[in-house]
């Protein structure tokens, strides 16, 4: 395991906290298709990746045939993770979604054991399943007594597949960054994602265009927050901490979109959803002392 320096610790804690404004963004476009801002999100985040890519170029061209089908299944996987999980909060309610969304850390952690052979210690496991049952927690509390429709059902299986698509996706990225330097990996995974999104737009005949400007901002706050910020930040981070961890963190997410929607919109969040953060943050907290107190040895 490579030791893990301090920026690989301030990398984890900006990605956090740029996650918490997805949500934020998404609300802010209205009802733009979601098949739309994934389109335009994955493509301003690899159309700013491309200039500083050249300089990796040869490390790219050097990629064995394994590690070239590793990063475009990954590419996929994460364009498709944007298209379900965005996709999902128009057939079903944001709370559903999120605690549907919330299973990734556990089939991380699965995978991480089958493939990898990465095993978790119990007191690790048990902050993981705290995380996870605090941010279900805040799910059920926030949707109160919504009454979904009929597109529920394929809403919570989009939400699900996302989960599962994330989960892939970062399980590679596990695999390729032993090997693979951070910006060598992330532009041709970042252009893969807008490739494949790009693709399922053109098919399904979503519009591109004819949207306002404050949509194509916020979009492009998306690639450069969440997705470079975020996503990049957490790839980079895959040298060193087990994909598990990782998908864990994520789960601060709701946690931090709450507390900016209190801050703009005056969005008071039920008891039970803040019982939930503070559930998540406690099993957050013990993963993370647990990890600095064996030195991350015992993972």
């Amino acid at each position: 395991m490579a030791e893990r320096p301090l920026r690989v610790y301030i990398a984890l804690t900006l990605g956090v906290l740029s996650f918490a404004f997805a949500p934020i963004f998404v609300r802010l476009a209205g009802d733009v298709p979601g098949l739309a801002i994934a389109v335009w999100r994955t493509v301003i985040a690899a159309a700013v990746l491309l200039p500083p890519a050249v300089s990796v170029s040869p490390e790219i061209r050097r990629f064995s045939w394994r590690e070239l089908g590793l990063v475009l299944a990954a590419g996929v996987f994460l364009g498709l993770h944007f298209i379900a999980w965005i996709e999902s909060l128009y057939h079903t309610t944001v709370a559903s979604a999120s605690v549907f969304v919330t299973s990734s850390p556990v089939i991380l952690a699965v995978l991480g054991y089958l493939v990898l052979g990465e095993t978790l210690t119990p007191a690790t496991v048990g902050g993981i399943l705290a995380a996870v049952g605090g941010a279900v927690l805040i799910g059920w509390a926030d949707a109160g007594s919504v009454t979904l429709g009929q597109g529920a059902l394929w809403g919570n299986t989009l939400a699900v597949t996302g989960a599962l698509l994330v989960s892939l996706y970062l399980l590679i990225g596990r695999v390729v960054r032993q090997k693979v330097s951070w910006l060598a990996y992330l532009a041709p995974l970042y252009a893969t994602a807008a490739a494949t999104a790009l693709g399922v737009a053109v098919v399904r005949g979503v519009p591109l265009f004819g949207y306002s400007w404050t949509v194509y901002g916020l979009c492009a706050g998306l690639a450069l927050g969440p997705q470079l910020l975020g996503h990049g930040s957490f790839n980079y981070a895959l040298q060193y901490v087990p994909a598990a961890i990782v998908g864990m963190l994520a789960l601060l997410e709701p946690v931090g979109a709450s507390v900016l929607a209190y801050a703009l919109f005056g969005e008071v969040p039920p008891v039970a959803s803040v019982g939930g953060m503070v559930v998540v943050l406690g099993g957050v907290a013990v993963v993370v002392w647990r990890r600095q107190r064996t030195g991350g040895d015992a993972d």
